[in-house]
């Protein structure tokens, strides 16, 4: 099954509402973080329910942004949440950004670049995009220091790419992205239960429960774009 098709079905059973719901409790305050001025420009790859875009119309007063998802019924959804004619949100390939060079000042993705079958290309595109100074703001859940997120791949047909900290770091100056932070951004909405109420239908145990939501939380990795040598 290929992306869309697999997003495409989820979109249809309403599971973009949840996936906002759930990336919310971390996406608030690493969209917080986001170094961005009313009036500029922000593309969300991955945008699902458009969220992200949303928000940061409402608290920074963004200018003309893209959310793009490589499902159309995804895009369909996001742009029926909203009537905000400053947002637009269409369905497209991570690999080839529909965009000039330059043109975008910030760049942001949730839970989504792991799905990107090259994300070296995909990291190319973005530097590409992004003007001397913009940022890309890369969160994710599932990476390899947080083990209790590894057996989603079991649950999808999309291969997902599992990295470590250390690759994004070295991925991200790869492809000419000045690697600003990184960190974890702990999930501190999520309930977990007492000890003795374990093992409950996910969980094995309280400890299983606290590495993922506490410990590893949401990876953020921020890259920065060079500006011109001058």
């Amino acid at each position: 099954m290929s992306i869309q098709q697999e997003f495409d079905q989820w979109a249809q059973a309403g599971k973009d509402r949840g996936m906002e719901e759930r990336h919310w409790h971390t996406a608030r305050h690493a969209l917080a973080r986001m170094p961005v001025e009313a009036g500029e420009t922000v593309l969300d790859l991955g945008t699902g329910s458009g969220y992200a875009l949303r928000a940061l119309r409402e608290t920074r007063d963004i200018g003309p942004s893209v959310g793009l998802d490589g499902s159309l019924a995804m895009a369909g959804n996001a742009s029926g949440y909203t009537e905000d004619p400053t947002l637009g949100f269409v369905g497209g390939d991570f690999h080839d950004l529909p965009f000039p060079d330059g043109a975008v000042d910030h760049v942001w993705s949730m839970e989504a670049f792991y799905y990107a079958q090259q994300p070296a290309t995909v990291l190319r595109e973005i530097r590409r995009v992004l003007r001397p100074g913009g940022t890309f703001f890369c969160a994710v859940n599932f990476f390899e220091e947080s083990t209790h997120t590894h057996g989603w791949q079991t649950n999808i047909d999309v291969e997902m790419q599992l990295w470590s900290r250390e690759r994004y770091r070295e991925a991200f100056r790869a492809a000419g992205l000045h690697v600003a932070t990184q960190d974890s951004i702990p999930d501190r909405e999520t309930e977990i239960p007492p000890a003795e109420a374990f093992p409950t239908e996910n969980w094995e145990s309280r400890e299983a429960m606290v590495s993922r939501y506490r410990v590893h939380g949401t990876l953020l990795t921020v890259g920065v774009a060079p500006r011109a040598q001058g």
